[in-house]
């Protein structure tokens, strides 16, 4: 993935209050993006990439994009249009709803030399997006998606794990349906109960119970497995970490470094894998230098595992010829 220069966008646009979403809470302590901080954002990453910024595109997250009045959305674009158009970035990437996406708007993003599209689907299950208000359906992703691929704009899509309604075999469904969709990226966010959502309302009620932090860290594993197999970049799994977030954390598998703690569970899978075809107790295994934290586990978690499971085990960076 290339680097980015993420902008904020609040959710002024959205039409609907999805279960997980603490958007309007957050909206109402904020402003709205202007076209000066667009560029004092863009100037500012010029100095600080310097030939890095070629390849980084200007990013408008947050909100759903492409749902904001049309004369604001476009005010936002013109100011970073400038900065594509000499070269200075590779484009513009904007994160937004999949029923929000038609050939209008799509021309007009064209226009303003947007070169990827996220779309936040988190299910393909349209039991799964009624039950949260998502407010739109499988088939529109499915639609939205082809549009942008007919555009020759990049797609990324965007997948929640743990909603209510939800199962891990779901999840897994959602992500086989997204790989039909030929995404160039992926997204994947487990659920987390926030103060002031409907699942805060359904968790305190005893309507929603959310998957424990090891089952969450199970299925994002497989997850992880799946889209590498497919080709298909994960370029963020969990939300990022803040003291806002952990401020309004109600309950959820959170860990502050998810995906690191993901990827070592897929190195213990990779170890035992391994041992099961050995015949000795002890065994070297050599991995990537910048793997390393990863293989070993934090606290050394995986040779503790696998130590319980009697095998004695090395871990060490490989030789680079």
């Amino acid at each position: 993935m290339s680097a980015t220069v993420g902008l904020f966008v609040p959710n002024f646009g959205c039409p609907h209050r999805c279960s997980f979403c603490d958007q309007r809470v957050i909206t109402g302590q904020q402003k709205m993006l202007t076209p000066e901080e667009v560029k004092n954002a863009a100037n500012i990453a010029l100095e600080s990439l310097r030939d890095r910024a070629a390849k980084t595109e200007i990013a408008f997250f947050g909100g759903s994009f492409t749902a904001l009045p049309e004369k604001e959305m476009i005010c936002l674009l013109e100011a970073a249009w400038p900065f594509v158009k000499n070269g200075q970035f590779r484009g513009i990437r904007c994160s937004t709803r999949p029923d929000c996406i038609s050939p209008e708007i799509l021309k007009t993003l064209l226009t303003y030399g947007v070169t990827t599209i996220e779309l936040g689907a988190q299910s393909m299950d349209d039991r799964v997006l009624l039950q949260n208000g998502r407010g739109h359906t499988a088939e529109q992703v499915r639609k939205a998606s082809e549009m942008i691929h007919e555009e020759n704009i990049s797609l990324g899509l965007q997948m929640m794990t743990g909603l209510p309604g939800d199962t891990a075999e779901g999840a897994r469904k959602t992500a086989r349906a997204f790989s039909e969709l030929s995404p160039s990226e992926v997204r994947i966010y487990p659920a987390l109960t926030l103060e002031g959502t409907e699942m805060e309302k359904w968790y305190r009620e005893g309507s929603y119970c959310p998957p424990s932090l090891e089952e969450s860290l199970e299925l994002c594993a497989d997850l992880l497995d799946f889209f590498e197999e497919q080709k298909i970049r994960v370029i963020r799994l969990g939300l990022h970490d803040s003291p806002e977030l952990k401020d309004k954390l109600v309950a959820g598998p959170y860990h502050p470094a998810f995906r690191e703690r993901c990827e070592s569970l897929r190195w213990y899978r990779y170890f035992c894998r391994n041992l099961q075809e050995k015949k000795e107790d002890s065994f070297v295994f050599h991995v990537p230098k910048r793997r390393i934290s990863q293989a070993i586990g934090q606290n050394h978690e995986n040779i503790r595992k696998l130590a319980a499971l009697g095998y004695h085990v090395k871990i060490l960076p490989q030789e680079v010829n």
